[in-house]
């Protein structure tokens, strides 16, 4: 994926793809603009901030490689729907079943803030990769910018069918839209996986899988393609 639009964000990435962090050294960095990952035939879709700078910018795959991607994979897992408990590369042999991960921006934002230009020049990728998922059913916005931005996507499709109020992002918050021509899908908030969130308790393992759940539940996981997700025990 080749993008020089944002000139901050191209400097960003690359800079930090050759000062690189001092554990990732002997490794060579992405340090592009990073595609979403998963299933073409995904019933349900995860949409993050943005790749994090040693995460998604250095390995190319979205939240792989750093703390937010071993907390969402690993849930993604517990449902049933990766392949693999972690993420730690984009050869490590993950599959994602039945979900489609991606972000509000590709490109690794200085103190993960893209700002408001920076997010309407990316969104055609962001609409492209929704228009191509035909399947989608259910999408989780993993925090309020990702929520934002689906928002804006909805109000180009179709202004008339937004609730007023409009619903204010939360964890658990719920709304159908139209992110594309064709069906409307279930639009569900998450509260981002980011270790500000985990590591203080705002988000846990059980708040996530049981939000987790329920996207699985109105995308219709487990009614096509033999994708079961499983409940939390």
């Amino acid at each position: 994926m080749r993008c020089e639009r944002c000139v901050r964000l191209r400097q960003h990435c690359r800079q930090v793809a050759e000062v690189k962090r001092r554990a990732y050294r002997e490794r060579t960095y992405w340090g592009r603009p990073v595609p979403g990952f998963g299933d073409p035939k995904a019933r349900l879709a995860l949409v993050g901030l943005a790749p994090g700078a040693h995460g998604a910018n250095r390995t190319g795959r979205m939240f792989t490689g750093d703390r937010s991607g071993e907390f969402l994979y690993a849930a993604l897992h517990r449902a049933g729907l990766a392949r693999l408990p972690t993420a730690v590369s984009a050869d490590d042999g993950q599959e994602l079943r039945g979900v489609f991960i991606t972000a509000a921006a590709r490109c690794a934002p200085p103190d993960n803030r893209p700002n408001p230009d920076e997010l309407r020049r990316c969104a055609p990728f962001l609409a492209r990769e929704l228009e191509l998922l035909r399947e989608l059913r259910a999408v989780i916005a993993l925090g309020r910018i990702a929520w934002d931005a689906l928002f804006r996507r909805a109000v180009e499709i179709d202004a008339s069918a937004i609730p007023v109020p409009r619903p204010r992002f939360g964890h658990g918050a719920s709304v159908v839209v139209r992110l594309r021509e064709g069906p409307a899908v279930a639009l569900l908030g998450a509260y981002h996986p980011s270790q500000q969130n985990t590591q203080t308790g705002r988000l846990t393992a059980a708040m996530f899988d049981d939000l987790l759940i329920e996207g699985c539940r109105r995308a219709g996981l487990g009614q096509s393609r033999h994708v079961e997700c499983r409940q939390r025990s």
